[in-house]
């Protein structure tokens, strides 16, 4: 068995510590349906172009408006 390098950042060495005790797998598409994720992926990818397009000008400065009001929108 080959030996780790330890950390000597008490930060990094703590994680190091976990991640050797832990069995958190890394793969974020586990137990999801295959076809779904392909699915949203696409329609994640064309989303804002397609959107955009479709929208009248007079609708896209309204959102635009009410984006920068909420942007500069003053905490009561």
């Amino acid at each position: 068995m080959k030996k780790r390098k330890v950390p000597t950042d008490a930060n990094q060495r703590a994680k190091s510590i976990v991640d050797l005790t832990t069995d958190i797998s890394e793969s974020s598409d586990a137990g999801k349906n295959q076809a779904a994720v392909a699915l949203g992926r696409l329609g994640g990818l064309k989303g804002g172009r397609v959107r955009a397009e479709r929208l009248s000008k007079e609708e896209r400065s309204e959102i635009a408006k009410k984006a920068a009001a909420a942007r500069w929108k003053k905490n009561d």
